[in-house]
Order: structure tokens, then C-alpha cells, then sequence
């Protein structure tokens, strides 16, 4: 439920549009309702920024990968299809910003650097392994209402 009411928690006036706009302060810009009201101005837009941290294209294909062992940058590249590298080194550097991965220099010849997930970074593998659960379990009924979603639009 709080998923499906996401979208309609967060409302923006046309005050707020122009604020934004000519880049004004945020002071009292968002109102909140739904299940999303017991966050203040200051939350809602922290939660906002860590889901699309962790909702991004790559970011769970690397806690993922960093939760059955630590690895090498070239292990992540090589594990983790159709990520480019830069990419890689931006989802990375994102993710240890926010304490979520660590990066571990080895000083050896040659240079030697490994990731690992934090103990935060396992937290919320633990948060989103039911979301991806939930995902699986939907798969065919969800593929069969985006498929019969495309026909109509199609048809008309």
C-alpha cells in the first residue's frame, strides 16, 4: 500500500513549482499525506533520495553481488552484465558515500582494491530481499497486465 501512495504523498503547488524553479528555498514545500505524513519536509526528501539511490539500474546488482563475498573492481565488472565501467565507478563511489560499501586499498605490487557491503549496506540487502521476493512471485501476473496495457494503447 505505502508503495502504490508513494506518487500521491508528495504534492507540489504551483508556489512550490516556481520556487524550484528560480531555485528559492524549499522552506514548507512539500505537504505530505497518506501514510508518508508522520515525515517532516527534511525526511520525505532524504527518503526520496535514498530510494532512488537504491532504486536505480545498478545499485542492487552491486549490494547483491557484494553480499556473497567482497570483490575486485574487475570481479564487479565481470559479474554484473551490461554495466559499463564508468557506471560501475559512479554506482560505487555512490554507494560508499553513504556508508554502504567500503573500499579497501591493499598496498601491494601491483595495487590491490576490494569492496565489501557495511553492516548498513547488509541492512538493507535484508529491507529490499522481500520487495524482490514479492517482484518473482508477481512476475506473470504483472508481465500480463503490462502486456494487455500495451495492446490497448496500441489498438487505439
Amino acid at each position: 500500500m505505502f508503495l502504490r501512495n508513494i506518487g500521491r504523498a508528495f504534492s507540489v503547488s504551483n508556489d512550490e513549482g516556481r520556487a524550484a524553479s528560480t531555485g528559492a528555498s524549499r522552506v514548507n514545500v512539500l505537504r505530505l499525506s497518506g501514510p508518508c505524513e508522520r515525515w517532516d519536509e527534511r525526511d520525505a526528501d532524504f527518503i526520496r533520495e535514498i530510494l532512488d539511490l537504491v532504486g536505480d539500474k545498478w545499485s542492487m546488482l552491486v549490494i547483491g553481488a557484494l553480499a556473497v563475498r567482497d570483490a575486485r573492481y574487475s570481479d564487479l565488472d565481470t559479474e554484473i552484465p551490461a554495466i559499463s565501467r564508468r557506471m560501475l565507478t559512479l554506482t560505487l563511489k555512490r554507494l560508499q558515500r553513504s556508508g554502504l560499501v567500503d573500499r579497501t586499498a591493499y598496498a601491494e605490487v601491483p595495487p590491490r582494491v576490494e569492496y565489501s557491503l557495511t553492516s548498513l549496506g547488509s541492512s538493507l540487502l535484508s529491507a529490499i530481499e522481500p520487495l524482490a521476493a514479492w517482484s518473482a512471485e508477481q512476475r506473470a501476473e504483472i508481465r500480463r497486465h503490462q502486456d494487455a496495457y500495451d495492446s490497448a494503447v496500441t489498438s487505439t
